[in-house]
């Protein structure tokens, strides 16, 4: 009989017996950094293991994004040591651009920081309006409409600048000034960013009570376009029209279309989905 490193083996073949010790050692280590990870006195009264539990969850987020799966699997499983040597071995010899972690909206912040010494420094029209273009995703309208307009009087002439102001103002509940906007550089370029730009006038003209100018965009839209958004704002003017089979319609298209759509389009177009499952359930069998 052999005895090594805690297996017991009569017959079985060496490498059995190592694979056995190897899962052994695996499964305590990973029990071990559980009951580490889930022991709060220990962490909050103990700086070193708080600080090196933060660097060992540092390192393995690096590795899991990176791709590095057999680094991350160590560093799970392991204390420190692990964690160190990729520090070491791989995470100093990365690229900057993809290092550690970064809090939510740095890019932004960074981004906004750019623009506004590039501004300061050359006051382009197109600076103005990819600063209005940050604000207007983080939601900050009155800066992005600031932003916008300055683009606008330097570069009166850029459709993507009049657009995005439009969408502003129309966000800001002022339809009624996003409207000579959205209608001239539609009327210029009626596929202007890919048909959101007329989606926003059908939303314009739906905010001022114009409905029948609406559908006919919503239409011209849901021709061209299998865009959620779009059907499902069809379907609700044609309900409100007591056209509930052509809103049946396009809602069907909306939910059908929604299992082969791209994960990341599906997550955006989420809220039109819900909003296309509860019509449905609305309307009469």
């Amino acid at each position: 009989m052999l005895k090594r490193a805690g297996c017991v083996s009569v017959c079985a073949p060496k490498e059995d017996c190592l694979a056995r010790n190897c899962r052994l050692i695996c499964a305590r280590m990973f029990a071990s950094l559980i009951t580490r990870l889930t022991d709060w006195d220990n962490l909050l009264t103990n700086p070193l293991v708080l600080v090196m539990t933060v660097f060992q969850i540092w390192m393995l987020v690096h590795a899991i994004r990176n791709r590095e799966w057999i680094w991350a699997l160590f560093i799970a499983i392991g204390w420190g040591l692990s964690a160190l040597l990729y520090y070491f071995m791989v995470y100093r010899a990365t690229p900057s651009s993809t290092r550690g972690f970064e809090l939510p909206g740095a890019q932004s912040r960074k981004r906004i920081k750019e623009l506004q010494a590039q501004i300061h420094h050359l006051d382009k029209a197109h600076h103005h309006l990819a600063l209005g273009d940050v604000y207007f995703s983080q939601g900050k309208l009155d800066k992005a409409e600031a932003s916008y307009r300055a683009s606008i009087e330097r570069d009166s002439k850029d459709l993507d600048a009049r657009a995005h102001l439009g969408q502003c103002l129309l966000r800001l509940k002022r339809p009624a000034e996003a409207r000579p906007l959205l209608e001239a550089v539609v009327t210029e370029n009626p596929k202007h960013d890919y048909g959101h730009t007329m989606m926003a006038l059908a939303e314009t003209l739906t905010a001022l009570g114009e409905t029948d100018n609406a559908v006919l965009y919503w239409e011209h839209i849901t021709q061209n376009h299998s865009y959620p958004r779009a059907k499902v704002q069809l379907a609700e003017l044609y309900l409100a029209k007591n056209q509930p089979e052509k809103a049946r319609a396009e809602l069907h298209d909306v939910l059908a279309d929604d299992p082969h759509t791209p994960a990341f389009q599906r997550k955006r177009d989420r809220v039109w989905v819900s909003r296309a499952k509860t019509l449905l359930g609305k309307l009469p069998a």
